[in-house]
C-alpha cells in the first residue's frame, strides 16, 4: 500500500474537522465573542499577561503541547499495526483534542486566566481542586524529569543536534526583541529566523558537539541534564515575549518546514523515486512481540500527545489563555494547535512505518514492544526523505532530531513554568505565599531529586513514567468534565465534551487498574509506582464522584446569567 493514500486521508480528516467542526464548535457550543475582554488586557503585566499576535500564540500554544509525545506515541503504538494508531490519531484529533484544547483555553479566558486546577475549585468544589492539584503536580513533575532524559540522550546520540538546539535560543532572542522592541515586521522577522534556524541545522550537521567522556568530573549525561534544567528555570521566570513566545513560534514554523519535507519526500517518493514506496509495516499487527501489552486499553493512553492529552489542557489554561488577544482567537490556537499536533503524529506514523525498505528492517525495530519511539522516528523519516527528495540521510536526520529536540526542549521549560504555578497555587491553598523564585527552586530541586534519584546518568527520571500516560488521560477526561460542567450551567449542549469524556476516562482508567496488577506482579514488583498509582487512582475516582455532583447541581440550577463570566470578581492569580 502506498503511504501516499494514507496521507491524503488523514490531511482531508484535518481539514473537515478545522473547517467544519471548529467551526461549530465556536459559533454553537462556546459562542465566541469577539467583543469580550480577554484576560490579556484585563490584567497586562508584560510578563505573563501579554496581548499575542494569534499567529505567535499559536507557534507558543502548539511547541509546547506538542514536546516529543506526538513522535514517541506513534512510533511505539505502530506495534499493533498501522491502522489502529492512524484511526486514533486522526479521530482522536478531530473529535477528542480539538474540543478539549479549545475548550480549555476558551474556559480559562472565560475566568481571567485561571488554570484548569483553579477552576475545579469554582465548577466542582474545594475538595475535587485539591485532589486536581495532585494529579496536575504528578504530571508536571514527570514530564520535566522525562523530557530532560530524552533530550539528554538525542543530544549524546546525535551530536549534530547540538549547535542547531542551542543556537535556536540566541534565534529566538533576536526575532523577540525584533518583532517586540524593534516593531519589525513579522513576515520578514520570521523568514530570516527559519533561514537562520536552518543554517544552524547545516553547520551542526557538518560540526557535531561531542562532549569529554568527564567534564569537572561529570559525566556528559550529568551535564546535560544540570543544563537543561538551568536553562529551563531561566526560560521559565523570563517574560512571555522575551524568549518562550519568539521561540515557540519560529519552532513551530520550523515544524511546518519539516513536516512539508517530510509529506514532500512522500509525495516525490511515490511519484518519481527509483526505489517505489510502501507501507511496510502490518495494517493489524497480529504477530506481537511477546510482552507487548494488550491494544485496548493501552493504545489510548500510548498515543496521548496527537489525540487527547491532559497537558494540554494545562498548557491552554496556564500560559496561552493569558496571552489570547481575542476570545475569537481561540479557534485558532486551540483547535488548530491540535490539529498541528496531528499532522506530526501523522508525519510520524508514515515515517515510521514507510521509512524502512523491507518487512524484516521493520521487525528488527519493532523487535519488544517501546523499541521503536524517537530514535524509529529519525531512522525511518531520514531515509524517508533520502530516497524521496535525496536529502543525505545524516542531514535528515539532524533535521528530524533537532525538531524532537526543540519540542521537548519547549515542554520541559514550559512544564516548569506551569509547575511553578501549581507549586504556587498549592501554596495558597495552605494559605502559605510562595513567589515566583522560590516557586521555581522547589520546580528544579524537586525535578533534579528525582531525575538523579537512582544515578547521575538521569536514570531516575523515566522512574515514574509508566505512569503518565494513564496520569495525563485521566486528567484530560477530568478537564473535559469542567468544560462539560460550564456548558450544562450556561444551557448549552454538553455532548461535545460528554462523549470523549466518558470514552477517554473509561480507557484510561482500565488502563490505570490493568498497570496496578503488573506493578504489584511478585516476580517483578514495583511498590513506588504501585503506591502512586493507587493515589492517582483514588484522587480521579474522587474528583469524577464530585463532577457528577457537579453536573447534577448544574442541571437543577438556574442557568447561568449571560453576563456571568464578566461580572466574575477580577481575583488575580500571582503568577
Amino acid at each position: 500500500m502506498s503511504p501516499v493514500i494514507l496521507m491524503f486521508i488523514g490531511l482531508a480528516i484535518f481539514a473537515l474537522g478545522y473547517f467544519v467542526y471548529s467551526k461549530y464548535l465556536a459559533r454553537r457550543v462556546y459562542q465566541l465573542d469577539e467583543k469580550f475582554v480577554t484576560p490579556s488586557h484585563e490584567l497586562r503585566d508584560g510578563v505573563d499577561y501579554v496581548p499575542t499576535n494569534k499567529f505567535i500564540l499559536w507557534g507558543h500554544h502548539f511547541t509546547s503541547v506538542a514536546g516529543a509525545a506526538p513522535i514517541v506515541g506513534p512510533a511505539i503504538a505502530v506495534i499493533w499495526g498501522w491502522l489502529p494508531a492512524f484511526l486514533w490519531v486522526t479521530i482522536g484529533t478531530v473529535f477528542f483534542a480539538g474540543m478539549h484544547d479549545f475548550g480549555a483555553l476558551w474556559a480559562s479566558v472565560r475566568n481571567k486566566g485561571r488554570s484548569i486546577g483553579a477552576l475545579s475549585g469554582r465548577y466542582i468544589g474545594k475538595r475535587g481542586a485539591n485532589l486536581f492539584l495532585v494529579v496536575i503536580f504528578l504530571l508536571l513533575l514527570m514530564v520535566i524529569a522525562a523530557f530532560a532524559v530524552v533530550i539528554k540522550d538525542l543530544l549524546i546520540s546525535t551530536p549534530t543536534a547540538v549547535i542547531p538546539t542551542w543556537g535556536a535560543i540566541v534565534v529566538a532572542l533576536l526575532v523577540g526583541v525584533a518583532v517586540y522592541r524593534m516593531r519589525w515586521p513579522l513576515i520578514p522577522v520570521t523568514i530570516v529566523g527559519v533561514v537562520a534556524l536552518y543554517s544552524l541545522i547545516v553547520l551542526g550537521d557538518s560540526v557535531p558537539v561531542v562532549l569529554p567522556e568527564s567534564f569537572l568530573g561529570m559525566s556528559p549525561a550529568t551535564v546535560w541534564i544540570l543544563a537543561l534544567f538551568i536553562y529551563g528555570a531561566i526560560a521559565s521566570l523570563l517574560p512571555v515575549w522575551v524568549l518562550l513566545q519568539p521561540r515557540d513560534y519560529i519552532n513551530g514554523v520550523q515544524l511546518f518546514v519539516g513536516l512539508a519535507l517530510l509529506y514532500g519526500a512522500v509525495l516525490v517518493g511515490a511519484l518519481f523515486a527509483e526505489t517505489e514506496h510502501n507501507v511496510v509495516a502490518p495494517m493489524i499487527n497480529d504477530a506481537v512481540p511477546a510482552g507487548t501489552p494488550s491494544l485496548v486499553p493501552l493504545l489510548f493512553v500510548t498515543i496521548a500527545c496527537g489525540a487527547i492529552s491532559g497537558f494540554h489542557g494545562m498548557v491552554s489554561s496556564g500560559t496561552s489563555s493569558k496571552q489570547l488577544d481575542r476570545e475569537t482567537d481561540a479557534r485558532f490556537v486551540g483547535y488548530f494547535g491540535a490539529v498541528g499536533e496531528g499532522l506530526l503524529s501523522l508525519g510520524t506514523i508514515l515515517a515510521v512505518i514507510a521509512g524502512f525498505r523491507t518487512v524484516a528492517e521493520w521487525e528488527a525495530v519493532y523487535s519488544e514492544f517501546g523499541a521503536g519511539g524517537v530514535n524509529a522516528f529519525v531512522q525511518g523519516g531520514g531515509m524517508l526523505m533520502e530516497d524521496g527528495i535525496g536529502l543525505p540521510a545524516s542531514l535528515s536526520a539532524t533535521v528530524l532530531a533537532t525538531m524532537a529536540v526543540l519540542f521537548a526542549a519547549t515542554t520541559m521549560d514550559t512544564g516548569m513554568r506551569l509547575l511553578r504555578f501549581v507549586v504556587q497555587e498549592i501554596g495558597e491553598a495552605a494559605r502559605v505565599r510562595i513567589t515566583k523564585v522560590p516557586a521555581t527552586l522547589v520546580v528544579v530541586v524537586v525535578g533534579l531529586g528525582l531525575t538523579f534519584s537512582q544515578g547521575l546518568g538521569g536514570e531516575g527520571g523515566l522512574r515514574i513514567w509508566p505512569l503518565f500516560g494513564t496520569t495525563n488521560q485521566l486528567l484530560a477526561s477530568l478537564t473535559l468534565s469542567i468544560i462539560a460542567v460550564i456548558l450544562i450551567r450556561k444551557r448549552r449542549s454538553p455532548w461535545p465534551a460528554l462523549v470523549p469524556l466518558v470514552f477517554v476516562f473509561v480507557m484510561s482508567f482500565w488502563a490505570a487498574i490493568d498497570q496496578l496488577s503488573g506493578f504489584a506482579d511478585p516476580e517483578n514488583a514495583d511498590w513506588l509506582l504501585f503506591g502512586l498509582d493507587v493515589v492517582i487512582i483514588v484522587a480521579s475516582i474522587w474528583v469524577a464522584v464530585e463532577a457528577i455532583i457537579a453536573m447534577r447541581r448544574a442541571v437543577n440550577d438556574p442557568p447561568e446569567a449571560l453576563d456571568a463570566d464578566a461580572r466574575l470578581e477580577a481575583v488575580r492569580e500571582e503568577v
